[in-house]
């Protein structure tokens, strides 16, 4: 428990590096999300639950990643592939070599995918979703935002609805 704790620590820690510098997201709400990890590993929440709060700051951690890229004029071949390739070892590999990810007893349906790691999955996905709606929709608004604090709401939304949902899934 104290090597997650000083592991998700760091990825906080890390994640503020890039704060100041790209705003892909915004960093309200990558602080939401962390501090979704944080809270939920410290109380026992469902691994599935957490997965989808570290999905949801990996993806916001290459966004602003590829965003500071840009802003540094640095690029390359492949350059969001292997971000997000990069990022997703720095996350899954220590994790799987902790035991976290790939314990059968901490599998679902038929012990062939790990809790943990389809909560990253999903979790990434709907973070992605959150996200992209919010620009879609701020385009359509001629740059503007709906209402105050969209720009947090959109991303966090989705991982707060799933994570009612896997809740009640895996009760």
């Amino acid at each position: 428990m104290k090597k997650i704790s000083i592991y998700l620590l760091f990825i906080f820690a890390i994640s503020f590096l890039f704060a100041e510098k790209a705003l892909a997201v915004c960093p309200i709400c990558t602080v939401a999300v962390a501090a979704g990890v944080g809270l939920s590993r410290w109380i026992g929440i469902d691994d599935a639950i957490t997965g989808l709060w570290i999905g949801g700051l990996t993806v916001s951690m290459i966004a602003w990643t590829l965003s500071w890229f840009d802003k540094k004029k640095i690029k390359f071949a492949g350059r969001a592939v292997i971000t997000t390739i990069g990022y997703y070892a720095l996350i899954v590999v220590p994790l799987y070599f902790m035991g976290l990810i790939g314990n059968p007893a901490n599998a679902v349906y038929g012990n062939w995918l790990d809790k943990l790691l389809l909560g990253i999955i999903v979790g990434s996905f709907g973070f992605w979703a959150g996200a992209s709606w919010y620009y879609y929709l701020k385009e359509k608004n001629n740059g503007h935002a709906y209402f105050p604090f969209q720009k947090v709401v959109m991303p966090t939304a989705p991982l707060i609805i799933l994570s009612v949902l896997f809740y009640f899934l895996t009760k």
